[in-house]
């Protein structure tokens, strides 16, 4: 079992995408990740699926950090979860 499921929310940015063009979802994503506190274990991308897949794909697919330890879909198809290395 995975202790990623104990992470608190003090530990985890919530981050909504939703509505967004590409260019501007991923300005707000690699800005989350470069101002995350050494606290932070997990951001939870909330970037939707139903009005298209372009920011999905690019969250899921195509997007890459160095703070990035790995990237996980939950059954809810609509979010992604990154994790970050520590620091």
């Amino acid at each position: 079992m995975s202790s990623d499921i104990f992470i608190t929310n003090e530990e985890r940015i919530i981050l909504d995408l939703h509505d967004m063009q590409e260019d501007e979802a991923r300005f707000y994503l690699e800005r989350a990740i470069d101002t995350a506190e050494p606290k932070i274990k997990e951001i939870v991308v909330v970037h939707g699926y139903r009005k298209g897949q372009t920011i999905l794909n690019m969250v899921r697919k195509e997007f890459k950090h160095k703070r990035i330890e790995r990237k996980e879909i939950p059954y809810n198809k609509g979010v992604t979860l990154i994790y970050l290395k520590k620091i």
